[in-house]
C-alpha cells in the first residue's frame, strides 16, 4: 500500500472530543475523526467550497477529497445516530501558516 500524502490543514479544532451529555465518557463508544476529515468537513460544509477548490486547499486530488469528506460524514452520522463520542485526532496532516 502506498503511503498517504501529507494533507495541509489551516484550522485545528478547539475541542478534540464531543460526547453525549446523557452518558459518561467511559460508558460511551466513540468514533475517530482524523484532522484531514475535520478540515474537509469544514471546507465543504461550513465554508461551502466546491470539492475542486477544497481539494486544492488540502493539496490533494478531488477524488481523494471526495473519499475523505464522505468518510467524515459517515463517522459524524454514526456518532449522532448511535449516541457515540466523536474524537478528533490523528491523520497525516501539517498546519499551514495563515497569510496576512
Amino acid at each position: 500500500m502506498r503511503p498517504k500524502k501529507t494533507r495541509w490543514v489551516s484550522c485545528l479544532p478547539g475541542e478534540r472530543c464531543f460526547k453525549p451529555v446523557c452518558r459518561p465518557l467511559d460508558k460511551v463508544k466513540g468514533v475517530y475523526l482524523t484532522l484531514d476529515e475535520f478540515e474537509a468537513l469544514r471546507l465543504a460544509d461550513l465554508e461551502g467550497l466546491k470539492q475542486v477548490d477544497a481539494a486544492k486547499r488540502l493539496k490533494i486530488s478531488r477524488p481523494t477529497f471526495s473519499r475523505i469528506v464522505s468518510a467524515a460524514r459517515h463517522k459524524i452520522a454514526d456518532g449522532l445516530v448511535n449516541i457515540k463520542a466523536i474524537r478528533i485526532e490523528g491523520g497525516c496532516c501539517k498546519v499551514t501558516k495563515k497569510r496576512r
